[in-house]
């Protein structure tokens, strides 16, 4: 067996302590791994660079060793990217660009240009059907048909607690979500079109709205796009108890959306007992509630 002092060096390593540390690495004693995955992982991002043939290895232990460390190196260049992003932006920013980096802390390796070419795509699409000089209903009847039945998202009701619900990359993947990543996504490809859609976060449900100068209509992507007015939805706050407030019918601004998004999230690990995560969503929450 391998002693871990045999790996003690400082940084930059020569090329002769990272062939220690890869000799280490697949090493069956669990104290000598987890001294070999720390050493490597004080070496920061450099360390992918070096450990990346190994993700093939032949030993199937080398290689899961070394994907994994690979991966947890881009979640946290992901994780320092998205806070950084938190806490230098004001209330209102991108929240396209927002969600793509959340979504990187938890899939580092996602394509986002090429998501953001499909959400392009979809505009495309609808922009050829929509009759803009419609009413409301006709223009959302159009991006409901096309969103709902033809791409086929749907409120994801059979697992609603679902960590995936909440990162865009799976919501476009499975085509299913929870309210508010599905509101995103009728809000980006709205957005593309000039649409003037919002979000509107409603304590326990959150919704679209379309508002032009002659009309108001709300939306719940989360059930196929189902077209509400303002009663409705002051309907639905005094049924749930909440009892109707100005505000919570009241756009939401970016950092507020995404702040639910986190905020929603942290329960979710919360409750399955996941204190690593859990904690790392709760660092976005007090970076974006500043």
């Amino acid at each position: 067996m391998s002693s871990p002092s045999a790996i003690e060096s400082s940084a930059p390593l020569s090329d002769r302590q990272i062939s220690a540390l890869i000799k280490l690495l697949p090493d069956e004693d669990a104290t000598v791994y987890q001294a070999v995955r720390e050493k490597i992982l004080s070496c920061g991002p450099q360390a992918s660079e070096w450990l990346r043939p190994h993700s093939l290895s032949s030993d199937p232990l080398l290689r899961r060793r070394a994907q994994e460390i690979i991966q947890h190196l881009a979640r946290q260049e992901s994780d320092n990217r998205f806070l950084a992003f938190c806490l230098k932006q004001g209330e209102e920013f991108d929240i396209e660009e927002g969600a793509w980096l959340l979504a990187q802390t938890q899939y580092p390796d996602i394509n986002v240009l090429a998501y953001q070419a499909l959400f392009d795509s979809y505009a495309g699409e609808l922009r050829e059907q929509i009759n803009y000089g419609s009413s409301a209903h006709g223009i959302l009847g159009t991006v409901n048909r096309y969103l709902f039945s033809h791409l086929g998202f749907v409120g994801n009701q059979e697992n609603y607690y679902d960590p995936d619900n909440s990162f865009l990359n799976r919501v476009v993947d499975r085509r299913t979500g929870n309210p508010i990543s599905l509101c995103l996504v009728y809000m980006l490809v709205s957005r593309r079109l000039r649409l003037p859609v919002t979000g509107i976060g409603m304590p326990g449900h959150f919704l679209c709205r379309f508002q032009s100068f002659k009309e108001e209509v709300y939306v719940d992507a989360f059930n196929q796009g189902r077209l509400l007015t303002k009663a409705d939805c002051i309907k639905y706050l005094h049924q749930t108890g909440q009892g109707y407030k100005e505000e919570f019918l009241g756009p939401l601004s970016s950092r507020r959306m995404l702040l639910r998004v986190c905020s929603n999230l942290h329960k979710i690990h919360l409750d399955l007992n996941l204190p690593e995560e859990t904690a790392r969503f709760h660092r976005y929450m007090v970076a974006l509630g500043r």
